[in-house]
């Protein structure tokens, strides 16, 4: 009841006379409960004279396209590579690999966000919005896309099998959301079901295997999300390896270290750089200075290369810089001024653990071979990029939260389009490119293996996080009934596929991707109309 008035009572900053509004966000102690690093109620209210309030409105706007992009770079540049390393040092199959680990790269900023936004009972709304509004995305407008950009004959018994566990999950979720509780119990049966779903996953492709042993034949099928996903070597990647082994010097060169660590700090690849259009230059630019400031702090190995990514200097530093951000970043930065006993502070501990470290690294090693324990600095990486990625997933979160507040829009709407776009818009793009190289099948497997892992993993950890916090039954607040549209255009879209798909014989064509345009659009429309209240029930 309490949480239920202190959270109207944010709302309430609006319906405050402009003048007043600062003052009001600075007494009201709902809107100081802020999860990431900077307060963004004040910054709307305080930090420019209330005349200039579109402004501020803008410039968040601007930050926030700013932290996708960090979102985007960290996930794809960091903790992708670091994964698939990982992955590589088990020995894991391809299969087991695309729904696990790499569903966990593609998918981490949805994951992050979900749980950043179920810490809180009134941003909770942010996290179905995102994860419906996304599934709706994705199935529709990629899944579209994907159909447009190159008709294609899908797999059939993958799409059937990942189109039924969504069901099902979607269902689940909606069952959860209706009741406006979830018990622990629950919460862990909803996360077992994604343990079956990699175990039909597993076991799929081992009948599969046995059977094209059987029939002796080479017919190619991906089978599963992500088995083929990421080792296909696309045609503009083996081009820019003969590049760039012509460009070798033939005689053995050896930098000094100095040398090799400017040059792993430069992101910038001439040779690219020429070639690429001026739009791409402008991306670059932009997000150049985020990327120095990731590879000093995370550090990256690449298992295709031969010496592994390793550079020497810049690992060196990196044992030093990674934990010292893992203590800053994480929880938005809750440990920077905790002190041991207090008498130590922790950042100071780490900082000399980190030089220890480093300091017997650099003399054990040299420049040009890797140690035997390289797959250690996978595992930083790895870690360092997910409380980095998990950090600016708050922000985003919290800033969203904040125009909700300013706008009067409901959550739910911001997390459909905002949130959901903004974290399902590189893997549009990736899986779009995929389809226009010539693998439209292995595009749709990831289009659906990804999004069932969101959905389970989103909601279920981002549950059983918050009952650990709080040791307490999960409590949503439901938006009423714009959480009903959004379920029920998901399901609506996954029953659509799962029937038009096999009658017209697992052949997507022109007319269906048009056709799951169209859908999305009539949705958003639906959705938008009834948030600004002109449809009631």
């Amino acid at each position: 009841g309490v949480k239920a008035v202190l959270c109207v009572q944010c709302h309430r900053v609006m319906a405050v006379s402009s003048d007043e509004r600062c003052a009001f966000v600075k007494r009201t102690p709902d809107c100081a409960t802020s999860s990431g690093f900077i307060n963004y109620l004040q910054v709307a209210f305080c930090l420019l004279p209330p005349s200039l309030t579109p402004l501020t409105i803008t410039l968040c706007m601007i930050w926030l396209l700013f932290l996708f992009v960090i979102l985007g770079l960290t996930a794809s540049k960091f903790f992708c590579p670091n994964l698939s390393a990982i992955c590589t040092c088990l020995h894991l199959s391809h299969n087991v690999a695309g729904v696990t680990f790499l569903a966990l790269g593609n998918g981490a900023p949805d994951i992050f966000s979900a749980i950043a936004a179920f810490s809180s009972p009134h941003t909770a709304g942010l996290a179905v919005g995102a994860l419906f509004g996304a599934g709706v995305f994705v199935t529709t407008v990629v899944a579209g896309s994907v159909a447009l950009v190159k008709p294609f004959t899908m797999a059939s018994r993958p799409f059937l099998r990942d189109v039924s566990f969504y069901m099902v999950a979607v269902f689940w979720t909606f069952l959860m959301l209706f009741r406006k509780t979830t018990t622990l119990g629950e919460t862990l049966g909803y996360l077992s079901l994604y343990v079956l779903y990699v175990i039909v996953v597993i076991i799929s492709s081992f009948i599969y295997r046995r059977r094209k042993r059987l029939m002796h034949s080479s017919v190619e099928y991906a089978s599963g999300p992500g088995s083929s996903h990421k080792h296909t070597p696309r045609a503009s990647e083996t081009k820019e390896q003969e590049y760039e082994s012509e460009y070798r010097p033939l005689l053995p060169y050896t930098e000094s270290t100095a040398q090799i660590l400017l040059t792993s700090l430069n992101p910038v690849d001439t040779r690219k750089w020429r070639r690429k259009r001026w739009s791409w230059r402008l991306f670059k630019v932009v997000k150049t200075p985020v990327e120095v400031l990731l590879l000093l702090c995370v550090p990256v190995v690449d298992p295709d290369k031969e010496d592994k990514n390793w550079r020497r200097p810049l690992n060196c530093l990196q044992l030093i810089t990674a934990p010292l951000v893992c203590v800053f970043a994480f929880q938005s930065g809750e440990y920077g001024d905790y002190m041991i006993q207090g008498q130590v502070p922790l950042w100071l501990l780490t900082l000399l653990l980190g030089l220890f470290l480093s300091a017997i690294v650099f003399c054990s090693t040299t420049n040009d071979r890797p140690p035997k324990y390289q797959p250690v600095f996978a595992v930083l990486g790895f870690m360092v990029s997910a409380v980095l990625i998990s950090a600016a997933a708050s922000e985003v979160v919290s800033l969203l939260h904040m125009l909700g507040v300013v706008l009067s829009l409901s959550n739910t709407v911001l997390g459909l389009t905002l949130l959901a776009w903004g974290n399902s818009i590189g893997d549009c793009f990736s899986d779009i490119t995929i389809a226009r190289q010539g693998y439209p099948r292995m595009a749709i497997s990831a289009c659906f293996g990804g999004i069932v892992f969101n959905m389970l993993f989103g909601v279920g950890l981002g549950c059983l996080v918050q009952m650990v916090k709080t040791q307490a039954d999960v409590q949503f607040e439901a938006e009423g009934l714009l959480t009903w549209i959004l379920t029920g255009a998901l399901g609506l879209s996954l029953v659509l596929s799962f029937i038009t798909v096999p009658l017209s014989r697992f052949h997507l064509g022109r007319g269906y991707g048009i056709f799951l345009l169209i859908f999305y659009a009539a949705f958003l429309l639906v959705a938008l109309l009834t948030e600004f209240g002109k449809i009631h029930v």
